[in-house]
């Protein structure tokens, strides 16, 4: 039997089957990527849900798998070298398992495909987070709407970008790649966790809208974005 000992973070949340990897998330737009990802694929993992409303991100045990206190974060008890191996970043992480099983990740197109991951890490996250503070959670009292006006403006700029891309082709890429699956999270909170559709006016990205009800049926998809969900 795999030995995971060695990581601290098994003690609060003990490994039933060490020898599948293990997932350490919740499912919001960040942590359904990974989920989605080892359901599409089929690898075995074991999934635990990181509960922030009991700030378990925070916990010594799960800052010495991840010190930037994030989900999700993994740890792979066959790693490169046939040894367990720990990665957070969700975008580090997709393309860790893309390479491990050859799938979502075509060498023909790997850095076009990795140049549309971190457009949506530095932009498509970042901004569609800002709309959920502001128009959602805290930021909502704030009387100055200026700074929410920004993050509308930005995110109906990305959602332009991506709905250009998405005029000829069903997928990012062509095919269904690593670059959907960190990209159909975001785009579903924001119109329904968020409840910014209107506010982004997401009827008029037509492709984006068709692109991610294709998404959403894919049965992986649907099975991964429930893998830490806490309901």
């Amino acid at each position: 039997m795999t030995d995971l000992s060695a990581y601290p973070i098994t003690t609060r949340w003990p490994a039933t089957h060490p020898d599948r990897i293990q997932l350490y998330s919740l499912n919001t737009p960040n942590g359904v990527k990974v989920g989605i990802m080892l359901e599409e694929t089929g690898l075995p993992y074991e999934a635990h849900l990181i509960d922030f409303a009991t700030d378990d991100q925070k916990t010594r045990e799960f800052l010495s798998l991840n010190p930037n206190g994030k989900i999700p974060a993994i740890i792979d008890p066959a790693g490169p070298d046939g040894r367990p191996h720990a990665l957070f970043e969700s975008g580090a992480i997709l393309i860790y398992l893309a390479d491990k099983t050859g799938a979502f990740l075509d060498p023909a197109q790997r850095y076009e495909t990795l140049s549309w991951v971190m457009w949506q890490m530095g932009g498509i996250g970042p901004m569609f987070g800002q709309i959920g503070y502001f128009h959602k959670f805290a930021g909502r009292e704030i009387a100055d709407k200026r700074p929410l006006q920004r993050y509308v403006d930005e995110s109906r700029r990305l959602l332009g970008v991506l709905d250009a891309r998405l005029a000829d082709r069903d997928w990012i890429m062509g095919d269904y790649s690593i670059a959907d699956i960190a990209t159909l999270g975001w785009v579903r909170n924001l119109i329904g966790f968020y409840g910014a559709g209107n506010l982004v006016a997401f009827t008029e990205f037509a492709n984006v809208a068709r692109w991610l009800e294709r998404g959403l049926a894919r049965p992986g998809v649907e099975r991964g974005l429930k893998v830490t969900s806490k309901d």
